[in-house]
């Protein structure tokens, strides 16, 4: 009798710790996203004939920041959330582009235009290792929108971790024509 308690309670900790495991695994995979996928499937054709309002908004986007010194800089991940602030209509982005800190443009992340559907937000994320904006990255962006729909809220969170300390902070876009 002994023995067999003893086998039992062998396999229902073994069962225990593998179902653990497996669990473990499988909340890691439900939390990452996907990288940047690009907006393909949101593409579509602005005709002249809509008679949408064209505006642009610059976003300040930090891909590093000074530590210590001028000398010392700290990686940064960012965030760039592109929200419809409508609960109707949806907004249209033309275009996305991410300059340096020196206004050389690095990449074109919206090349055809795309749709934001109402309420929606989509983000494009500058990875930490990705140094190639340096402390003064930002973005311009030219959207359209019904004349009667509200303009898009552009919005960067910058975040870092290192051992037990974080680091994060946020910029809005403004309009600038």
């Amino acid at each position: 009798m002994y023995l067999k308690l003893k086998k039992y309670n062998t396999v229902l900790v073994i069962s225990v710790v593998f179902a653990t495991m497996l669990c473990s695994c499988a909340e890691k995979d439900r939390n990452q996203l996907p990288a940047n996928r690009g907006f393909g499937d949101r593409t579509m054709v602005i005709n002249e004939q809509d008679s949408l309002s064209v505006g642009n908004t610059y976003l300040s986007v930090y891909s590093q920041i000074y530590s210590y010194s001028e000398n010392i800089t700290h990686d940064l991940t960012a965030t760039v959330s592109l929200r419809n602030t409508s609960i109707h209509d949806s907004i249209y982005v033309l275009s996305a582009n991410y300059y340096d800190t020196f206004g050389s443009l690095l990449k074109n992340y919206v090349s055809t235009p795309i749709f934001i559907k109402p309420l929606e937000t989509i983000h494009i994320v500058i990875n930490e290792e990705d140094k190639d904006g340096g402390t003064g990255a930002n973005f311009l962006f030219k959207w359209a929108t019904k004349e009667t729909t509200p303009e898009p809220l552009f919005e960067a969170v910058m975040i870092s971790t290192s051992g037990s300390q974080g680091l994060s902070f946020t910029t809005l876009g403004k309009r600038i024509y």
